[in-house]
């Protein structure tokens, strides 16, 4: 679609949204009355910083329903989000927006490189949390067949791997991970498998995991984004021809913004800041200016492909950014660093703590189990790592680049092949900041 006209629709879209939360939604009504605004003198894009934002806590307070447009029974179906702390996050659909929720998934699906007639295995979690249902149906909108195995069982994924034959894979970042470094350490062919696609999200990643998966798995991956507060997965996706540009952002659904985090004023296009989400066409729960607390940016690649934004990887969370003796920094830095790292494996954990008014960080990161044998190590302990020069030059080595790459320095432990958590299928925490437990 011309941008002129796609700038009208999404123009007429907000106008009308704007209208029916106010006349739906009390808390929508009540902040716009506060902030004087008012639909009748609404002039849609133009206007939107005037409406503020709606953030996290929003929908705590107003727990389980309070966001609705729509009488109950008019709900066809109900989820959560993955929230860690308080109270769960409730988003309710239509009828209407499921229809639009597949047919975003099944274009960011078709965008990764699938097609009708191809087998999908869909290794998300099914149930309250929205990427199984989300992705199941959004492929069966494209025609596909779909193998709804869920997240985890390791063995039962590998097994259908090869039984069903599918060619595409669906499933997080780091559980892909796990299933290439399976079928790795199992001796399975890859002339026993047919994949050709895996589309992972739910979770930051970086070039060095899709490098690893690629080669693991024999896929071209791409990444698909989304939220639960906004749709689910299918918000953006990657071109499988065009990975490590960007995601296409399906902007006649999701208008974006990204605003600096400290002031919420709009950034220049390509600028890093909190990208801002409003839903345009959703009727059981619009939700205006979501603030989703991701940092990416957003920009134009004038693409021959499609003219829609295209969003940059999550470079974590603003709420999730460490700040490290006034260093501010993402652990997908780190795992940016991993990339060029020879000997050690792709997992990783950063763990922030506190020594008296100093704060400090160490990076936990794995041997490569080539490197355990060929060393005869069934564990790193402190002799071995003075016994093996090559072990402290590793050593060294890894934390003069976080010096020189962060600006900080970071204590680098090294761990055994497999001591760190593996993904079941759902999320990955890399970090553990232990300061929020004192």
């Amino acid at each position: 679609m011309p941008l002129p006209q796609l700038r009208a629709l999404q123009n007429a879209r907000l106008q009308e949204q704007v209208a029916y939360v106010y006349g739906r939604v009390p808390f929508y009504q009540q902040k716009f009355d506060a902030l004087g605004v008012h639909p009748s003198t609404f002039r849609g894009l133009e206007d939107l910083p005037k409406l503020g934002f709606t953030k996290k806590t929003d929908f705590r307070d107003n727990y389980p329903f309070g966001l609705f447009a729509v009488p109950q029974t008019e709900v066809a179906r109900l989820h959560c989000s993955s929230g860690t702390t308080g109270k769960a996050t409730v988003v309710g659909y239509t009828a209407h927006d499921l229809d639009i929720f597949a047919e975003v998934v099944a274009r960011s699906l078709a965008a990764a490189g699938c097609r009708p007639g191809m087998k999908m295995q869909n290794a998300y979690g099914y149930g309250l949390f929205t990427g199984g249902l989300g992705i199941h149906y959004g492929a069966e909108k494209l025609g596909m067949t779909v193998i709804p195995v869920s997240g985890g069982g390791t063995d039962r994924q590998l097994q259908l791997l090869q039984d069903f034959q599918p060619e595409v894979l669906c499933a997080t970042p780091s559980y892909a991970q796990v299933l290439a470094e399976e079928i790795r350490r199992r001796g399975i062919s890859h002339d026993a498998l047919n994949l050709q696609y895996a589309v992972l999200g739910a979770e930051p990643w970086t070039e060095a995991i899709r490098e690893q998966v690629e080669s693991g798995l024999r896929v071209r991956a791409s990444n698909i984004y989304g939220l639960s507060e906004i749709m689910g997965p299918g918000v953006s996706q990657e071109a499988v021809d065009e990975r490590g540009t960007g995601s296409y952002l399906w902007e006649d659904h999701f208008y974006p913004e990204v605003v600096d985090k400290d002031t919420g004023e709009p950034v220049a296009e390509g600028e890093l800041g909190v990208l801002v989400l409003t839903t345009l066409t959703k009727k059981a729960m619009p939700i205006l200016r979501y603030w989703t607390n991701d940092i990416t940016n957003i920009y134009y690649d004038h693409s021959v492909s499609r003219t829609h934004v295209k969003m940059g990887p999550i470079r974590g969370r603003s709420d999730d950014m460490l700040i490290i003796r006034g260093v501010n920094f993402f652990h997908t830095q780190v795992e940016d660093i991993l990339q060029g790292l020879a000997h050690v494996s792709p997992y990783y954990q950063v763990v922030a703590s506190r020594r008296g008014a100093m704060d400090e960080v160490e990076v936990r990161v794995e041997l490569a189990e080539e490197l355990m044998r060929e060393l005869g190590l069934a564990t790193v302990t402190a002799d071995a790592i003075r016994q093996h020069d090559c072990l402290q030059t590793l050593q060294g080595t890894f934390a003069k680049k976080i010096k020189d790459n962060i600006g900080l320095s970071m204590k680098v432990t090294l761990l055994g092949f497999g001591e760190l958590p593996r993904s079941e299928g759902g999320k990955l925490n890399r970090v553990q900041d232990l300061r929020k437990l004192k």
